[in-house]
């Protein structure tokens, strides 16, 4: 065998044995770095709990509401007064507001502060008109626009963070007051007699209603027979989402008419006064039909 076969056969050899080291080899170790791990980690639990926080998930929200400072303690205090103020001017300035005020049959219907010109003898002991009435809780008195034939009405309302059950969520009981008496209007104004009635409510809860916002109660009478009317409601938000919805049935008592409905009508406030027709002679409220007679 020649020298140039005996080299290129030595060269065969070695390349093979250096193949087969090569590939039962172990692999390279990396070094660890756990502190780039760390990092990445933190920065991206940072991220996320800003964005949590910016923009909670709506469960995250309901189960843990933000905490918020308190209602002012005196509601006649300069702050109070100017957080109420604050308050009615958002309020003019909704843009659902303003369509109502700018639609088509805007002369169909008329608007209404209720319990404006309530007694402070009255409104002392009243729930809506008083106990809840300032800045946190009913802050501003309720805007209505109901339908001259009183057969539907638009309430808007503010409700502050004092009137929550569980914080940040408005209490079911509330709303169910607020729905009572919304309802209780509109019934009122299409019986016989604009006085009192009992009521049976029932109340559908679609969905949580947060404090600190405006909300729209929207009533429409149903059937009226005699003593007893039928109104069905609902509380939406400026969005137009259901939040409660209601149906109840109202009856008045047989003695309405002795009842003082003055003081009533002042409480669920009356269409403003118009030249088109005179308002009606209420005998129940001791109307003097002849003033300037001298009884005896």
């Amino acid at each position: 065998m020649s020298t140039k076969t005996l080299r290129i056969l030595q060269r065969t050899l070695s390349a093979s044995r250096n193949s087969r080291s090569f590939s039962t080899a172990p692999p390279p170790h990396r070094p660890r770095r756990p502190l780039a791990t760390f990092a990445a980690v933190a920065v991206a639990s940072m991220v996320a709990g800003t964005l949590g926080a910016v923009y909670p998930p709506p469960p995250i929200s309901i189960l843990f509401p933000r905490v918020a400072p308190g209602p002012p303690a005196e509601p006649d205090s300069p702050e109070s007064l100017a957080y109420s103020a604050n308050l009615e001017e958002k309020l003019q300035a909704l843009s659902l507001l303003k369509q109502l005020r700018e639609s088509d049959d805007e002369k169909e219907w008329y608007e209404t502060r209720p319990y404006q010109h309530f007694p402070e003898d009255r409104r002392v002991n009243n729930l809506t008109a008083g106990a809840l009435r300032g800045p946190g809780k009913l802050a501003l008195l309720p805007l209505i626009r109901a339908k001259r034939d009183e057969s539907e009405s638009v309430v808007f309302l503010h409700l502050g963070r004092g009137l929550c059950g569980h914080d940040g969520i408005i209490h079911g009981g509330l709303l169910a007051t607020l729905l009572d008496e919304t309802l209780a209007r509109t019934a009122i104004s299409n019986l016989p007699e604009k006085v009192g009635v009992t009521a049976q409510l029932t109340l559908n809860y679609r969905a949580p209603t947060m404090a600190d916002q405006f909300v729209v109660i929207k009533t429409h009478i149903g059937e009226v027979k005699g003593r007893k009317a039928t109104v069905s409601g609902r509380v939406e938000d400026l969005q137009g989402k259901v939040l409660v919805e209601a149906s109840a049935t109202f009856i008045q008592p047989r003695y309405a008419k002795v009842l003082h409905s003055a003081q009533l009508r002042k409480a669920m406030g009356e269409p403003p006064a118009s030249k088109d027709h005179d308002e009606p002679v209420l005998l129940a409220d001791g109307q003097d039909l002849n003033p300037g007679h001298k009884h005896r």
